[in-house]
């Protein structure tokens, strides 16, 4: 039976102020963390050609864009490496400088912006002259080796001052391994967030063009990363990470899978995170430079959408610019 027309739902969105007072999501500052590419060349900032207005930060500059962040009330960066291929190597061994580039990146930005949380991708890719997140042999991803190795370098950047610790690799018990082995080095209140659902996704291709893996990449990442098509291994994923230890999850991509951070926000109710990928930025930002989109209000509007559907923050490429939106 209709109930028009005494029930006009028309009747909420006559005025900014009553949407606003009938607003059911809320985006704010507290929402965004800043994905930082930190390069070991030795410049101040590099364009990153498949990703318009992100640059490769060199060391020189750091200390100011991280003070930037802070000013702008952005909560944490979360950093990624581009050093030279000539460190690159089969064994990743550069992961395990306790003088490279992401614990120099840490110390920097704890000098400069100490209120600045500082996030840190656990992750060998950046590091193997093959791309891939593990250690390999005969084609194939070796994962107990891969893990022990991840550890080590957890165990570097918890050194080094990082705050949180995210090993965004998917190889299986490598959570657990980390919270044991930073507990057994007095590291027992550092969080960990695991990227618990990673799917094998075309959309990274930006970052890797980011990072200099795009190039070197042999295969795909399918043996370890999720499958696309599958929303109720996400669940198991985040089951056993809660049991490993995990504080909380990412989901990764964000967009085109924000019905899996619906899922794991509804089944398990603990901290959840969703990761607005390269290919996600990138498409907005080339969509608005031909001016097909109102590149603010679509970036906004897709920042809205995690919130909707249950994220407690989003990782994003955007956070500077949208923290300047939400400024204003």
């Amino acid at each position: 039976m209709s109930t028009y027309p005494t029930t006009r739902l028309r009747r909420l969105r006559r005025t900014d102020w009553l949407r606003s007072l009938t607003s059911e999501n809320r985006l704010s500052l507290d929402d965004l963390i800043w994905t930082v590419i930190i390069t070991d060349q030795d410049i101040d900032f590099e364009p990153v050609p498949s990703m318009p207005g992100v640059n490769r930060i060199g060391l020189k500059a750091l200390a100011g864009e991280a003070k930037r962040a802070q000013a702008l009330g952005i909560p944490a960066i979360a950093l990624f490496p581009h050093i030279n291929p000539k460190l690159k190597s089969s064994d990743a061994q550069e992961a395990l400088n306790e003088d490279g580039l992401i614990p120099l990146a840490i110390k920097i930005i704890k000098q400069a912006a100490p209120d600045i949380g500082i996030i840190v991708d656990v992750a060998l890719d950046p590091y193997t002259d093959h791309g891939h997140d593990g250690l390999m042999q005969d084609g194939l991803i070796l994962n107990d080796p891969s893990v022990d190795m991840l550890c080590d370098s957890a165990l570097i950047l918890a050194q080094a001052g990082a705050d949180i610790v995210a090993p965004s690799d998917m190889m299986d018990g490598r959570v657990g391994e980390i919270r044991s082995r930073l507990d057994a080095h007095g590291f027992e209140d550092l969080a960990i967030m695991s990227y618990a659902a990673k799917y094998a996704s075309g959309f990274y291709g930006p970052y890797r063009d980011a990072i200099g893996t795009a190039t070197a990449l042999t295969g795909d990442k399918r043996t370890y990363q999720m499958d696309p098509a599958n929303a109720q291994e996400a669940l198991r994923e985040v089951e056993l990470d809660i049991y490993e230890g995990a504080d909380m999850f990412m989901v990764k991509p964000g967009l085109p899978y924000l019905d899996i951070v619906t899922r794991i926000k509804a089944e398990f109710g603990r901290p959840t995170f969703a990761f607005q990928v390269s290919g996600e930025y990138a498409m907005i930002m080339a969509a608005a430079q031909n001016g097909w989109i109102d590149g603010d209000r679509v970036m906004m509007e897709s920042l809205m959408c995690f919130k909707r559907a249950g994220c407690d923050g989003i990782l994003t490429y955007f956070a500077p610019k949208a923290a300047e939106v939400l400024g204003r």
